[in-house]
């Protein structure tokens, strides 16, 4: 099969399309043609070795995380889906090898939940890894009610735009943070209320607005803004963060770092919602398998709105 990989880490220029082995099918795995692969900040930050100390890799790494495809072939005992089943996964391995930047993948069928059928490869494959991550840190970590109100830092981007969406599904009020160019389409995906980060200082216009402050900030970009937006925390309030492991927090706030686990269960739920029409998915562009260091080096740039995917 084709695949991007690389043998050191390093920037775009160590991206390689090459031929490789499929991987061979072991019990309970399944092998999955890929249709598209989602891509995320998180895999340049991995090829640069930003992450080398806390995830075990093993050369020649293929990247990406993020999967939608369908079924080609079932390992013994893998029995939950059936050939020609359309499904998707974040595939993150517990060691960082074989992803999803390639034509075919084999990992446990425990990874995958079934595709919403309402949406296409590319918009499913732009689910999972940022799906998830917003899941994980509303719902789980940030125990999100409603009536609550939730301040998105960042709420433009993957992470953001999903987490936008998931907060009106518990029913909170939601404030989204990014520059004023993305104010109409975070409007459009539910946001009640809209800051710009630029020229503004987040934490007095939050008060302006709720001035008993608000019960969860979600952080999706760290630094200045998220310090400007302490000031806006109800006293019984949270704070989870993507980016940031909390060092430079005040001890005495209810804070929680999330970094987004594999969960199907989870996935299930994003696909009913899905399918129910309360979760859209924005696919902003779409590139070749042989565009992986370009599509990789976009996402870098911190200033995608929506998703970017690959379609190998």
């Amino acid at each position: 099969m084709k695949a991007a990989t690389y043998e050191a880490f390093g920037g775009k220029e160590k991206i390689k399309i090459t031929t490789v082995d499929v991987p061979q099918l072991k019990e309970g795995e399944i092998l999955v043609k890929i249709k598209a692969a989602g891509v995320n900040p998180v895999d340049t930050a991995v090829r640069e070795g930003y992450l080398k100390d806390y995830l075990p890799y093993e050369f020649p790494i293929i990247p990406g995380w993020d999967v939608a495809g369908v079924v080609e072939d079932r390992g013994f005992s893998a029995r939950r889906f059936n050939v020609g089943d359309e499904v998707y996964a974040y595939a993150r391995r517990p060691v960082v090898q074989n992803g999803t930047f390639a034509e075919y993948i084999v990992i446990p069928e425990t990874y995958f939940a079934r595709k919403p059928q309402n949406l296409s490869f590319e918009e499913a494959a732009g689910i999972p890894l940022v799906g998830l991550t917003a899941y994980q840190s509303l719902y789980n970590a940030g125990n999100l009610q409603e009536n609550q109100t939730v301040l998105i830092l960042g709420a433009s981007g993957g992470v953001g735009s999903f987490a936008i969406q998931l907060a009106k599904v518990k029913g909170a009020t939601v404030i989204g943070v990014a520059s004023e160019k993305n104010h109409a389409y975070m409007k459009n995906l539910g946001a009640d209320q809209t800051i710009d980060y630029k020229n503004n200082h987040i934490g007095d216009v939050v008060k302006a607005i709720f001035p008993d402050g608000v019960d969860l900030i979600f952080d999706c970009t760290s630094g200045e803004t998220l310090e400007q937006s302490l000031s806006a925390l109800k006293k019984q309030g949270a704070v989870v963060s993507i980016v940031n492991q909390g060092e430079s927090l005040d001890k005495g706030i209810n804070f929680q770092y999330v970094f987004v686990e594999p969960n199907a269960h989870q996935l299930e739920h994003l696909r009913e919602l899905a399918e129910s029409g309360k979760l859209k998915v924005h696919v902003s562009n779409t590139y070749s398998l042989e565009e992986t260091a370009e599509a990789m080096q976009q996402i870098q740039t911190l200033h995608t709105t929506g998703k970017i995917v690959i379609v190998p």
